[in-house]
């Protein structure tokens, strides 16, 4: 497999991945910052604050579908110079976002307790979860609005200013979270309620930001309030008809996600916790691969709607080598890091601790996986045009492998961390089906109109081979 020689391709990765990472990592450390305050609170709040987080895990899916659509179709339009289309597609996904954003805030506002008990049936991890909750729900409003400004900002390689953005969240996050949980400057200690109120926030002002910028600041959208009054109406159906599997993907994966902490839930706190622990050194583990994966679809969409096809296949190659080099450094740094890491969380129960050292050892293998399958097929075939593939292979994945090997395990009285380890074997077996997909170049298809013309039919997409 021959990697590019081309000098502009690893400038243009490493200079939108790097604050891509950045940012994310940003967003990492301000869950972070939450988990290892409230971690001095005890199982219970650990427990709490992750199941209270989960409808943020089911949000985040159907805007990142969102935000996959707006990169994907505007990365394309963003390769042809038409800023026009750009605009109205980030149009359409503004409206999407709030709509579901909306919803979701009154949903988690008005049912905290409901919610957090379809989790577990423990009552301190219920009563801490749904304190939690009602109020970090206000905050998804916010967090939708402001996604999409980033993700608009991101479509026209416009990557650093989403992390200054992040930059300013973490500070006010994390100065909130310490006030506000142990009770400074003359404040009552309000717990998870407080990191709750610290992450409302910072999000509000992050969201202002966003939006400040785009549209009074940027200049290569030139984006308009009444841009937002006027929905295209073309381009509103090839938005549903590319960005739906795209959302249809997140939202199957969401149900992998709530389905996971049921299944965990059932084994108590304890478990729940090292859950908790776990997720959060295999988010920060997947800060920078992700970084590297929307860089490469940024670069996709844009060589893709170009029509520069060979150039693609060229990079196609290059970037598979890259991501299973990051997948082996990532899972040796997991697992060399294991210790050091559950030192940062002192006041969790020994059992909790016990049970995080065999699920890490279990990403420390199936990271691997991830950083090559699920970056290569979002980076490279989603980013690439083939959006309906990697829907129908996740589902797939999802309900035919994931969920019935982890319940068979359970029925089985296996042990909690062979149960963890059937949720995360999808992430190797996908490689089996990404390397031939990946490799069959079937997937470069532009998705952009021409200004006098339809889409391109089916039979002018390339499927070029190898």
């Amino acid at each position: 497999m021959v990697m590019t020689r081309e000098r502009s391709f690893y400038r243009n990765l490493f200079t939108l991945a790097i604050p891509i990472s950045l940012q994310n990592l940003i967003t990492f450390a301000v869950g972070f910052a939450d988990n290892m305050m409230i971690g001095s609170l005890g199982d219970n709040a650990i427990s709490g604050v992750y199941l209270g987080n989960q409808l943020q895990t089911v949000l985040q899916m159907f805007i990142g579908g969102i935000e996959g659509a707006i990169l994907i179709l505007a990365a394309q339009y963003w390769g042809k110079k038409d800023t026009a289309s750009i605009r109205k597609v980030v149009s359409i996904g503004v409206k999407l976002a709030l709509a579901v954003g909306f919803v979701m805030s009154a949903l988690a506002v008005a049912f905290p307790g409901p919610i957090i008990g379809l989790f577990t049936s423990d009552s301190g991890t219920i009563r801490e979860g749904a304190e939690y909750l009602r109020i970090v729900g206000a905050t998804y409003l916010f967090f939708s609005l402001s996604q999409v400004m980033i993700a608009s900002m991101r479509s026209v390689e416009t990557a650093r200013m989403g992390m200054y953005i992040s930059i300013m969240a973490l500070v006010v996050n994390v100065s909130l979270n310490y006030i506000l949980i142990f009770g400074k400057l003359g404040l009552p200690a309000m717990g998870v309620r407080g990191a709750a109120l610290a992450t409302l926030i910072s999000r509000v002002l992050e969201a202002a930001a966003g939006v400040f910028y785009v549209f009074f600041l940027d200049k290569k959208l030139k984006l308009q309030f009444r841009d937002l009054l006027r929905t295209d109406r073309t381009l509103l159906k090839d938005f549903l008809r590319y960005g739906l599997p795209v959302i249809g993907g997140q939202v199957v994966w969401s149900v992998n996600m709530l389905a996971n902490s049921k299944i965990m839930g059932s084994y108590g706190a304890a478990v729940l916790s090292a859950t908790s622990i776990t997720g959060t050194l295999h988010n920060l583990i997947y800060v920078w691969m992700n970084g590297l994966s929307s860089a490469v679809g940024i670069i996709t969409g844009k060589t893709v709607g170009a029509g520069k096809y060979e150039k693609m296949k060229e990079y196609a190659k290059t970037v598979q080598v890259i991501f299973l080099m990051v997948g082996l450094i990532s899972g040796a740094i997991v697992l060399l890091s294991r210790d050091f890491f559950l030192a940062c969380f002192p006041e969790a129960s020994s059992e909790a601790l016990a049970l995080s050292r065999q699920f890490i050892n279990v990403i420390s293998v199936t990271i691997v996986g991830t950083c090559y399958q699920a970056a290569c097929l979002f980076g490279l075939v989603k980013s690439g045009g083939d959006i309906s593939f990697v829907f129908k292979n996740d589902t797939i994945f999802v309900f035919g492998v994931v969920i019935p090997s982890a319940l068979i395990a359970m029925w089985l009285g296996a042990p909690a961390w062979v149960v963890f380890a059937c949720l995360k074997c999808d992430q190797i077996l996908k490689c089996f089906v990404a390397v031939v997909k990946i490799n069959s170049f079937n997937w470069m298809k532009n998705l952009t109109r021409n200004s006098e013309e339809g889409p391109e039919k089916e039979g002018e997409l390339v499927h070029a081979k190898s």
